[in-house]
């Protein structure tokens, strides 16, 4: 029997009223109603869901737990990356963000932060709908994550739908998902006296409770989420500052940090770093550091990112902890650069939540400051709490039985010579590609998607090719058959057909992805963009000396010796020569001079799909011909390129009167301007 209106309108009401009581006892800390009052309309609620399916909402707080598990994690695509944050660790190098921040924004005032914890954690991003969760995602890689709407909808400081005024057609709020001390010893208690393992630390309870097949198991866990930020926003307004938006996120119903504070300038950052040392450990969660983000948004697009991090936003991690134990031995392992690191094998100790076995000692000159012999007494710190690190011996401790630490002669791996160049700490193999640990990462680099591309080339096949001997170089790629690759484990008929067909389509490259490809040391691809740009053919990039390098835009001194030094190595140079034999090529062409370039100094965005070519090409062609290809829109965007699929992008495009491609636009641009596409 369909429900009357008065039982529909008591069903809304309850839904209401237990949202907000959720909301104020999980997110402010501010219960309302005794426990026993909530735990009445609560069921009340349930009763009449019961009675009238119909009234059952996703929203409705009877439905946070599913009712049985699901069969894996699917991938969540961020629309947005979620970028990780680069690291300070002490004063000076806080300061000197400082400075860097302001000399790229060209001003000597100070600059306003926002200053927050940084939790210690597991980042996620929530995505609302019209104000309704639709999605939860893990961070991942910070491009792609696993997709766990079904455990975050059980942590009852997320709430199921965002309540209060303008909220966003869509908004997508990033934060951190963390177990506090309380609640991981009560967690720990439960696991001991029902003889369970006990977790580590919080944050890998809280890593392990959302890794649950079972939202079940997760509802179960003591979970709580505070936002750091947003990524998309469409269909509602950004406020101007990150403080600003977090407190309106917080009038939205959303969990944020009670201890986010503005700060003015280095001085500013500092008095809070000094404050929130002191009141670390009285706080009821962990956290590792503070996160400063320049608190303008408006300053944050100008400033924009590197690689992996945002220059706006620095984490300044607290000290870290740190043990004594004793050195066993000490090894030497072997990189994909030919460096050798002596490694330390530890006698095993507890330190930051997590058992320490191995530390690195970088070099023999490391080894000479700290004056470290086999068999010592050591302090041992997880450096910014992750990598650990040994600070010091105990001489004090120092057995009878100590031993000194010399430099192997021979390659562990291969035993080729060992070099160390006079002026550099590292020592290297130089066995090249001869030796298996430089091998099987040199061959990893060049098929990887911004190398050479080669799909179905992963790591774990071209582990088993090398082990197997069926992959002695880069060359041997190309000489590959059928044979070899279906007759392996996991394999098969079409597998090996479609890696064939990856290898031979890898063939036709660009001149840039190539040197990229060789895995010349520091030369990433805008350096092997602009090495491409400069020469234009490979025989005179190979015979150009370091004066002629370092002219090359951002070729320093030492990039230009690496170059140069690489293309003097016999081997290397066999190597290209045997890729081209191979029927590798690329289109050669004059020389171009910078300021030449018909799109130099025009900046583009793309979004969307693009079906001619991925977005990846259409950045490299662009980029071939000047242009600046950044990932948001602003009032300096020269141009957007707008494939089907493309959202907040093109309506702040269109909003600005910037002008708008489709894809066919831009494959007539590239055209025009002499750039061929496929």
């Amino acid at each position: 029997m369909s429900a009357d209106s008065s039982v529909i309108q008591e069903a809304q009401q309850l839904r209401a009223d237990l949202n907000l009581h959720n909301h104020r006892y999980y997110v402010l800390d501010e219960p309302s109603i005794p426990d026993a009052e909530y735990d009445r309309l609560f069921q009340r609620l349930k009763t009449l869901e019961e009675a009238h399916p119909e009234l059952i909402t996703s929203d409705s707080p009877t439905q946070r737990v599913g009712g049985s598990p699901i069969s894996g994690f699917g991938e969540v695509a961020h629309e947005i990356p979620m970028l990780s944050l680069d690291n300070v660790f002490n004063e000076e190098e806080l300061i000197d963000f400082d400075r860097r921040v302001r000399e790229r924004l060209g001003v000597q005032d100070n600059v306003e932060y926002a200053c927050e914890p940084k939790l210690d954690g597991i980042a996620v991003s929530l995505l609302y709908e019209k104000g309704l969760l639709v999605r939860g995602a893990t961070r991942g890689d910070g491009t792609t994550g696993e997709d766990i709407t079904h455990n975050v909808r059980t942590i009852p400081s997320i709430p199921l739908r965002l309540f209060g005024d303008a909220i966003p057609e869509r908004l997508e709020v990033r934060g951190e998902i963390y177990m506090p001390k309380a609640g991981f010893a009560a967690l720990n208690k439960r696991a001991e006296l029902s003889g369970e393992k006990r977790f580590v630390n919080p944050r890998n309870a809280a890593a392990g409770s959302l890794r649950q097949l079972d939202a079940r198991i997760t509802a179960t866990r003591p979970l709580e989420m505070c936002c750091y930020g947003i990524g998309v926003i469409s269909g509602g307004e950004l406020l101007p500052t990150h403080t600003d938006m977090m407190q309106q996120l917080s009038r939205w119903g959303l969990k944020i940090n009670g201890e986010l504070k503005a700060a003015t300038g280095e001085q500013g950052c500092l008095e809070y770093y000094q404050y929130m040392a002191e009141k670390r450990n009285s706080l009821p969660y962990e956290i590792d550091g503070l996160v400063f983000k320049v608190n303008k948004y408006s300053l944050q697009q100008r400033l924009g990112f590197v690689s992996r991090f945002p220059r706006w936003a620095i984490a300044h991690k607290f000290p870290a902890q740190e043990e004594i134990t004793q050195i066993e031995k000490i090894e030497f392992q072997v990189g994909r650069t030919g460096a050798v690191t002596p490694v330390a094998r530890l006698t095993p100790v507890f330190v930051g939540g997590v058992t320490v076995s191995n530390a690195t000692l970088h070099n023999m000159d490391e080894i000479e400051r700290l004056g470290v012999q086999v068999g010592d007494y050591v302090i041992i710190r997880r450096a910014g709490d992750v990598i650990p690190q040994i600070v010091s011996v105990v001489l004090d401790k120092r057995p009878d039985s100590t031993s000194s630490v010399e430099m192997p002669e021979h390659c562990p791996i291969c035993s080729a010579d060992i070099e160390r160049i006079e002026g550099e700490a590292v020592a290297r193999c130089s066995g090249g590609l001869s030796c298996a640990a430089q091998r099987k990462e040199a061959l990893r680099h060049y098929a990887s998607r911004k190398a050479m591309d080669i799909e179905g080339l992963g790591e774990k096949l071209i582990d088993t090719l090398v082990d197997k001997e069926l992959l002695n170089s880069i060359t041997d790629i190309y000489h590959l058959k059928h044979e070899d690759i279906a007759n392996l484990e996991r394999m098969g008929d079409k597998s090996a057909s479609n890696l064939l067909s990856a290898i031979e389509q890898s063939k036709q490259t660009l001149f840039s992805r190539f040197i990229y490809a060789l895995g010349i040391r520091e030369v990433g691809e805008a350096t092997a963009r602009n090495l491409a740009l400069s020469f234009g053919f490979m025989d005179s990039l190979m015979q150009a000396d370091e004066e002629q390098l370092q002219a090359v835009p951002d070729v320093g001194k030492i990039v230009a010796h690496h170059i140069y030094t690489f293309f003097r190595q016999p081997h290397n140079v066999e190597v290209i020569a045997s890729l081209r034999k191979a029927g590798v090529v690329w289109p050669e062409e004059a020389p171009v001079i910078a300021d030449d370039l018909p799109l130099k100094d025009k900046v583009y965005v793309l979004t969307g799909t693009l079906e001619t070519m991925g977005r990846d090409e259409a950045k490299e062609k662009l980029q071939a011909l000047g242009a600046k290809v950044t990932g948001s829109v602003s009032k300096k965007t020269d141009c957007v390129v707008a494939g089907p699929g493309a959202g907040s992008k093109l309506a702040k495009a269109e909003s600005l009167g910037i002008p708008v491609l489709d894809e066919q636009g831009l494959i007539g641009l590239l055209e025009s301007n002499g750039i061929a596409v496929l």
